[in-house]
């Protein structure tokens, strides 16, 4: 281990609660500040990341209010400050929204949340970091193509474009369920290893080859495989032990009540927490709505169709509308993820998922407790991030945390080679 002082420093912009925070913390980085706007995701971030009483804390400086921020509000204020970071920030993460990219949703380019890439590239061309990594969603590799901007436009190809003027920039997609992740989650991800510092590397030697050749040992390291399934994750979460849930601000709800680590991943998971697991609060599901997730659940295993979208002869005959809605597969990862609580079924109860059940998919430790409501809906839904949003859009910090250890390398190197010219 390095001393905090040597540890190599990051800037975490569009943290979200901090999924991608939590893993470089715990790969060995020492994290400045975050940025983050949304007053429920920033809760959640500073709740478990910021303070003297966290398991993993950020240094945060004096010149910055603890506060929700916008990039731009960000750097308008606090320009001089950022500016004289230059040269002293050894690597910026962060994942622009991304929405708009998303094949999941209703691709625009002219959303106003892929206009964050834009402020993104901005701050980086103001504090120019010596490493950049970046995440977003696939579709941010796909073209938009219509009327709607006249001209073909794939924003992953500008920002390989504007950062090859001053980095050296490897881009790739991967898939995190092939780095123990329980969860078939495609994401792009994209480094930048600047010029003056880093030496171009050679042909085969890149960040993308590093984090394949170093995934054995990593989950290795940690007692796991590269395939979790989602019954690995979440067979200690069952409401064969239920109560009512502890949070004052949940009422009437029954929450589950964590068994004992059934496996290894969960034992990970576990991450030397005790007593309560947070966010197990059901949702409070009315009696023809749960026979019509049993018959569902139960449909799906005869015919086959687990972990995939449901057909139209059943969303039919259930009366369905969304497409979306999935029964997991207790054999396999899960789906992706989503912001909506009611696009995943149980492989077995008739229920959706709680917040802690979609954390363990995203390999959120046990520990991690999220903050502000848990849902939302309507217009609000363009401007809250509540709890199942904030772990939708986060970054897997066991992704975040293996990525962390190989940029790691790139950093210490750089500062070695440094001390050898000095």
């Amino acid at each position: 281990m390095h001393t905090a002082e040597k540890k190599p420093v990051f800037i975490d912009a569009f943290a979200g609660c901090g999924g991608l925070s939590l893993g470089l913390l715990k790969a060995g980085w020492r994290g400045l500040f975050a940025i983050e706007k949304d007053a429920f995701a920033f809760e959640t971030l500073s709740s478990n990341l910021v303070g003297a009483g966290a398991r993993y804390s950020f240094d945060w400086p004096d010149w910055l209010t603890v506060q929700p921020w916008t990039i731009e509000a960000l750097m308008e204020t606090h320009g001089d400050q950022l500016a004289a970071l230059r040269g002293q920030v050894d690597l910026l993460a962060g994942g622009p929204p991304c929405q708009g990219f998303s094949s999941a949703g209703r691709r625009k380019t002219a959303d106003p949340r892929n206009q964050m890439v834009e402020r993104y590239m901005e701050f980086v061309e103001l504090v120019r970091p010596r490493v950049v990594l970046i995440e977003n969603v696939r579709g941010i590799t796909y073209d938009f193509v219509g009327r709607e901007h006249g001209d073909r436009r794939n924003f992953a190809e500008e920002l390989v474009a504007r950062l090859g003027s001053f980095y050296h920039v490897y881009s790739d997609t991967i898939r995190c369920s092939e780095f123990g992740v329980p969860q078939g989650r495609s994401r792009f991800f994209l480094v930048g290893l600047l010029k003056a510092t880093i030496n171009q590397l050679p042909e085969g030697d890149d960040p993308f080859a590093r984090l394949l050749a170093s995934k054995s040992k990593f989950l290795a390291a940690r007692s796991i495989s590269a395939s979790i399934s989602s019954r690995d994750a979440i067979s200690d979460l069952e409401i064969s032990r239920v109560g009512t849930c502890p949070s004052p601000d949940s009422k009437g709800y029954l929450a589950i009540r964590a068994g004992s680590p059934q496996t290894d991943f969960q034992r990970l998971m576990k991450d030397g927490h005790e007593g309560p697991v947070s966010d197990t609060r059901l949702a409070r599901h009315r009696p023809h709505i749960e026979a019509r997730f049993a018959s569902i659940i139960r449909e799906c295993k005869e015919s086959g169709r687990l972990a995939v979208q449901l057909n139209r002869a059943m969303r039919d005959k259930h009366g369905i509308k969304k497409m979306a809605t999935r029964v997991l597969d207790p054999s396999l990862p899960s789906p992706t993820i989503t912001s909506m609580p009611d696009d995943l079924l149980h492989y077995d109860e008739p229920r959706t998922l709680t917040v802690r059940e979609n954390a363990r998919l995203q390999t959120f430790p046990d520990w991690f407790v999220f903050k502000g409501k848990y849902t939302t809906g309507g217009e609000l839904r363009a401007r809250e991030v509540p709890r199942f949003t904030q772990v939708a859009n986060a970054v897997p910090p066991l992704v975040a945390e293996i990525w962390g250890e190989v940029l790691l390398a790139y950093a210490m190197a750089k500062a070695s080679a440094e001390r050898v010219a000095a």
